[in-house]
């Protein structure tokens, strides 16, 4: 794929329009990718309200906050679209749980990564095998790591293309959208939530703290990032 070719037919497009260009150049092989944050209740609100073709899907950890099933239960309710759930493989969660426990993630990186590759990566690729592109509702000044990507990009690990259209957007602008649109949003972003995962692993962030401390928060506070969405330097 030429990408900056892609970039030169995106360049002059606000948001509903390259996603609608891009819902019909990989028509039927895109999807949209939400865990129900305030970022991706814009883009689904985008999706579902313009009626875009792309199938929009959600990662079911089985570890997820309360608040995170409210949204996603007034979110189907209002737009009355599906969001197709992608759960862990039953014999390799039973089997690490069995082992190791419940709770093995916070004993080492490396079971905490064993933890996020079950529940999350494995069921992503699954999710992504098929397409040819993934949107995101990625912004840049959300982590250190993500700084370095671009709205547009090549997803060598997963073959295809992914786009990140609110990547320039601040948190302001992201707040503002979902008060002008009325959209329903996470509530634990109002009590020091900025981005929200599994509930044992998110805890609110203190006052100066990095956008992403509060996940993972025992480990190092340098790269927090679950692999999802990970570049190397």
């Amino acid at each position: 794929m030429d990408l900056t070719l892609l970039r030169k037919e995106l360049a002059n497009k606000d948001i509903i329009e390259s996603l609608v260009f891009l819902s019909d150049k990989f028509k039927d092989e895109i999807v949209f990718s939400t865990s129900f944050g305030l970022e991706d209740q814009v883009l689904t609100h985008l999706i579902f309200s313009n009626n875009i073709p792309i199938k929009v899907f959600t990662l079911e950890t089985g570890r997820l906050f309360p608040e995170t099933y409210y949204v996603w239960n007034r979110t189907l309710e209002i737009y009355n679209k599906p969001i197709y759930a992608y759960y862990p493989d039953s014999s390799s969660l039973q089997e690490m749980v069995s082992t190791k426990g419940p709770s093995s993630f916070y004993e080492s990186v490396s079971n905490r990564k064993e933890c996020c590759y079950i529940r999350k990566i494995e069921p992503l690729k699954r999710a992504l095998e098929g397409n040819q592109c993934w949107i995101t509702g990625i912004r840049a000044d959300q982590s250190t790591n993500r700084q370095h990507m671009d709205n547009l990009e090549w997803d060598e690990g997963n073959n295809m293309i992914k786009y990140h259209p609110i990547f320039d957007w601040s948190l302001a602008d992201v707040k503002s959208f979902i008060q002008t649109h009325n959209i329903v949003y996470n509530t634990l972003h109002d009590k020091g939530f900025p981005s929200i995962g599994c509930a044992p692993c998110t805890r609110a962030v203190r006052e100066g703290e990095d956008f992403r401390a509060g996940r993972w928060w025992w480990e190092d506070q340098s790269k927090k990032e679950c692999g999802l969405h990970t570049v190397e330097s």
